[in-house]
Parts: structure tokens; sequence; C-alpha cells
């Protein structure tokens, strides 16, 4: 346990956010896990929309890496345009 308090509200702020980007991740995965999920084109392209615009916002903030989430968003349009097919 630190005994400074810079360290000690360090600790607290880590632990806060810790847990807020544990649950960002989840619901980013759950969203691909969705996409995965469509059975038509359309239902797949609207959830595609909503996955993307996640991904990006978690770019931004460096909770996943930006190469990931390109990999990822590549993935997810070929399955998407694969089910119009």
């Amino acid at each position: 346990m630190p005994n400074i308090k810079s360290a000690k509200k360090r600790m607290k702020l880590s632990a806060e956010a810790r847990t807020r980007n544990r649950s960002e991740r989840a619901r980013i995965r759950t969203a691909i896990k969705h996409v995965r999920d469509a059975d038509s084109a359309d239902v797949g392209q609207a959830r595609l929309r909503d996955a993307v615009s996640m991904l990006d916002r978690a770019a931004t903030r460096r909770l996943v890496h930006p190469n990931r989430v390109a990999r990822i968003k590549s993935g997810l349009t070929r399955h998407v345009q694969g089910l119009a097919s």
C-alpha cells in the first residue's frame, strides 16, 4: 500500500480506469459477436455500424491498438459482405 498521497490517488484512479476499460472492452467483444451472429446482410450492416463506431472510439482512446481495430473492422466487413451474396 502506498504511503505518499499522490501514489494513493494514482492507485485509486488506476483502479477506476481499469474497471471502466474492462467493461468497455467487454461491450466491444459483445458487439463483435452480434455482428458475427447476424442472420441477414441488413441486420449485419446495422450491427456492423454500431461495432465500428465502438471500435473507432476505443482506438482513439488507445483502449485497443489501432492496427488491431483495423484488422477486426476488415474481417467484420468481409463477413457482412459474405452474408449479402
